[in-house]
């Protein structure tokens, strides 16, 4: 299992890198549809922090493992569903 640390470093590194192709897309006229981009993503960087500070069963070894793989496995989902929208937007016309 990685540490705490690694999985609050990797849910920072995604998001950001999701806020940062927000930031390039700003020069769009679609201004308000990225930075409501940007708030969802924030918003998941917050939730996901939650998520990762308390797991359900500390003592349970074998369910925090399934915690932290379920953690993973759902942060990327959301990142990719963040990076759909950002390009749903960035091309509409």
């Amino acid at each position: 299992m990685a540490s705490l640390r690694r999985v609050k470093k990797d849910i920072d590194y995604l998001v950001s890198e999701v806020v940062y192709d927000c930031y390039l897309a700003l020069h769009s006229e679609r201004r308000d549809a990225i930075v409501a981009v940007m708030e969802e993503a924030v918003d998941t960087r917050n939730e996901f922090y939650e998520m990762a500070n308390h797991p359900a069963e500390k003592h349970n070894k074998s369910l925090v493992k399934k915690h932290y793989a379920f953690l993973r496995n759902e942060l990327m989902e959301r990142i990719d569903g963040l990076f759909d929208k950002l390009s749903k937007v960035v091309n509409e016309k």
